[in-house]
């Protein structure tokens, strides 16, 4: 890992939640993530189960977390289980954990070696009554890919038929979605080192400028801040090409009087990072540019002032809806007659705002939480409206990362250059 260690009291005040949510009687048995062929003996990088992750801090294949909190034996309560260390595989593809190290990472004090675990399983699991198992249940989530902790369903459901199942996925929906304090902290640094790889890119924005470059800047900037990288895919998307959501083919020239929008975010010790600009090639705006820019950071900043606790995300989209149409008469984009002859179903802001205003964030950019539940204190959402607008081949997103508050939120994002002045004034400080 690049990032600083994590204190293991992040990960044991995760378990502890999870646990309290527990029926009394049950154990809970979470597994990693595959490790996912490529072409030939290649592997694509290998990235952790989010929820094992959470509830550990190990980023290591082939590991397994268990917890038994009513196992008359406080040793098996919390264990850890790893691949044990072999010298040659350590050749090839470099040092396991030692169960020290592991321990030290974690915070849980049993680790068990993979080859020795089934009979101590056994012995578990038949004093339980009730089995939590973990199942990627992600809203998002898509395609007939069966993962390792389907597999494992499928493998106990097998081997202990009459016992209670339950699906960790639904605690997990609601305890992930309530950060700590030290989730937000690794949060807040991802949001830094994104920060200060913004202003590295509009240092060297300029017309001719290709939108690889861009992205190659932000791989850079991002490594040399300690992140493991990108937490998604980086969008690099100059004049028309931005009213593409998931644009990411980055290959194209960023030209003289287009606008280039950028949504980037850095991982940090495990946790996403998620920021959007959209600036000027040549480093000033045009006047409509300026307009439309001005419009959608109204809606931004109206987004941050509904997000506090009771509202849900579906209450918030709708007042959101409310507001755009508002804003887009206002600059021309609809006409009165346009608003009048709307539907629920198709209402007019849809043909110029296509996507949603704001989703939940942490160990991942798209983090399990409720939407039409309110909002409680301790979420972490973007707040990201947009401006598509195919008629002039123009798209403008802004976007921040909010730490929901007893009293509303706080930007994590709030020092980074938002405004027109102040992007501006950057990008002409970098010529």
């Amino acid at each position: 890992m690049r990032y600083f260690p994590i204190l293991p009291d992040l990960f044991g005040g995760n378990r502890t939640r999870f646990v309290r949510a527990m029926e009394p009687g049950s154990i809970a048995i979470f597994v990693s993530n595959d490790e996912m062929p490529s072409n030939g003996d290649a592997h694509y990088a290998f990235r952790q189960n989010s929820d094992l992750f959470w509830l550990s801090g190990i980023a290591q294949e082939d590991s397994m977390v268990i917890l038994f909190p009513d196992h008359p034996d406080p040793r098996y309560r919390e264990v850890l289980v790893l691949t044990r260390p072999n010298e040659v595989k350590e050749k090839w593809d470099g040092r396991r954990l030692r169960a020290e190290e592991a321990k030290k990472i974690s915070g849980i004090g049993t680790v068990v070696w993979q080859d020795a675990l089934d009979g101590m399983l056994q012995q578990w699991v038949h004093l339980a009554d009730t089995i939590y198992l973990d199942s990627n249940e992600n809203d998002r989530k898509s395609g007939p890919l069966i993962t390792r902790e389907y597999r494992w369903i499928r493998e106990m459901k097998e081997k202990y038929p009459l016992h209670n199942y339950r699906r960790s996925a639904k605690l997990m929906r609601e305890l992930r979605a309530v950060k700590t304090a030290l989730e937000v902290s690794q949060m807040q640094e991802a949001a830094d080192i994104t920060g200060a790889t913004f202003l590295d890119v509009l240092g060297m924005m300029r017309p001719g400028v290709m939108e690889y470059e861009i992205e190659a800047e932000i791989y850079r900037g991002f490594l040399s801040r300690r992140s493991a990288g990108p937490a998604y895919s980086s969008i690099v998307a100059s004049g028309d090409r931005a009213r593409t959501l998931h644009y990411i083919s980055n290959n194209q020239e960023c030209r003289e009087g287009e606008l280039v929008l950028m949504d980037f975010g850095a991982e940090f010790g495990g946790y996403c990072a998620d920021l959007t600009r959209t600036v000027p090639v040549s480093g000033k705006f045009s006047k409509r540019q300026k307009e439309v820019y001005n419009a959608c950071l109204g809606l931004h900043r109206f987004a941050k002032s509904l997000l506090k606790p009771g509202i849900s995300l579906a209450d918030y989209q709708k007042r959101m809806g409310d507001e755009a149409t508002r804003a887009f008469v206002q600059i021309g984009l609809l006409k009165e007659s346009d608003v009048k002859n709307q539907t629920p179903e198709n209402p007019a802001y849809f043909k110029y705002m296509y996507h949603g205003v704001s989703h939940h964030l942490g160990i991942d950019v798209h983090d399990p939480g409720p939407r039409n539940e309110p909002l409680k204190e301790g979420m972490v959402l973007t707040v990201e409206p947009g401006i598509y607008i195919e008629e002039e081949q123009m798209g403008i997103r802004i976007e921040n990362d909010v730490w929901i508050t007893a009293e509303g939120n706080i930007d994590l994002m709030g020092k980074i250059p938002i405004t027109v002045e102040e992007i501006e004034a950057v990008m002409a400080r970098g010529k």
